[in-house]
């Protein structure tokens, strides 16, 4: 299986066409959704011009076969297609696309990614889990509070959950210390349980299973302790605890604005979990935030934010909005030098 780290693949226009339009395009395809944002440089961040999000479930029945489904691949494929069609619009400083856990486990990966470059022009990376938690890192690092030193971020995805263990002092670049993937999911959790329905004891097993994946990186950093004496930002990114900001503030309607950087009460967090995970499938289908498409991902979702909570309670939360496509407008602009963006450290090994 090919990864490819932190080599980057991305078009080189002309210094003219550059200058021009001073547009860069991230395309993140993971195990669940297929997103696009487009933007251009903006004192030291970025300006978002263009963007587009679908779920194609390119991940499903991926556990049971170990191949990307022809279903799958043509859902994907689809989306991909509107993707590139947008970039095409523009003259582009600057494109990078990258594929993450399903690509990364599917056997037929390579073909796949093979026939998207093929059927839309896309030249997409399937980046290994420290690339992915370093461009998860790169995209959230505005939101982490610089008054504390340590920061744990984490991001529930369609295939792996990752973990990330965060030192930053003054006005240095945060640095990623250590990380753990875990090989859980909300879309392969789901696919044990019919529409997402999983009564309260399977909810509890899975709960207790996370947890002691947990445990090893925690007594290796003393993540808990350090959490327990107030030094730990506690930071998550992913559909899971977006979904959760929008009903903490009641809205009708998702508002990207409005959630992007809530800091919440955990006990908070947790009651809201707690109702959603006991609402069936209708009931999460109909409700706006949620929708048919992610009913039954959410709740996968609520049991694994419930493990990281009970491994490490901290006060408060701060839901994030962002990610791998920040991460990689960021990098593309500061490789340019087009914002002025840090470039993201690593200090000592990763972990296992």
């Amino acid at each position: 299986m090919r990864q490819t780290g932190q080599t980057r693949r991305r078009s080189r226009p002309s210094r003219r066409r550059r200058g021009a339009a001073f547009l860069y395009g991230a395309v993140d395809l993971g195990t669940n959704n297929c997103r696009l944002l487009v933007a251009r440089p903006a004192g030291g961040g970025i300006r978002v011009v263009d963007s587009f999000s679908r779920i194609v479930r390119l991940g499903e029945g991926l556990s049971a076969s170990g191949r990307l489904s022809e279903d799958a691949i043509e859902r994907t494929l689809g989306a991909l297609k509107v993707c590139a069609l947008k970039l095409g619009e523009r003259a582009m400083a600057g494109v990078r696309g990258v594929a993450t856990e399903a690509c990364r486990r599917a056997g037929n990966g390579d073909d796949f990614l093979a026939r998207v470059k093929t059927e839309t022009g896309l030249d997409l990376e399937t980046i290994s889990t420290l690339e992915e938690a370093r461009l998860i890192l790169a995209g959230c690092a505005p939101l982490i509070d610089r008054g504390r030193r340590l920061a744990l971020v984490f991001d529930i995805g369609g295939g792996s959950t990752e973990v990330m263990w965060i030192e930053h002092e003054a006005e240095n670049s945060p640095r990623l210390i250590d990380f753990l993937s875990l090989p859980i999911g909300v879309v392969n959790l789901s696919e044990h349980y019919e529409d997402g329905n999983v009564g309260a004891a399977d909810y509890a097993r899975i709960i207790e299973d996370i947890n002691a994946r947990l445990a090893p990186f925690c007594e290796r950093h003393g993540v808990a302790q350090r959490i327990a004496e107030g030094q730990v930002h506690m930071l998550g990114t992913s559909g899971t605890v977006t979904t959760l900001g929008a009903l903490h503030l009641g809205l009708e309607r998702y508002d990207r604005s409005r959630v992007d950087g809530l800091v919440v009460d955990f006990d908070n967090v947790m009651a809201i979990n707690a109702r959603l995970a006991a609402m069936d499938w209708a009931e999460r289908s109909t409700h706006p935030c949620i929708g048919r498409g992610r009913a039954d991902l959410v709740v996968m979702g609520c049991a694994i934010l419930e493990a990281v909570w009970r491994r490490w309670p901290a006060q408060t939360l701060t839901i994030a909005d962002r990610g791998i496509r920040e991460g990689l407008l960021l990098g593309m602009m500061a490789a340019d030098g087009a914002n002025g963006a840090p470039a993201m450290e690593l200090a000592g090994g990763p972990g296992p």
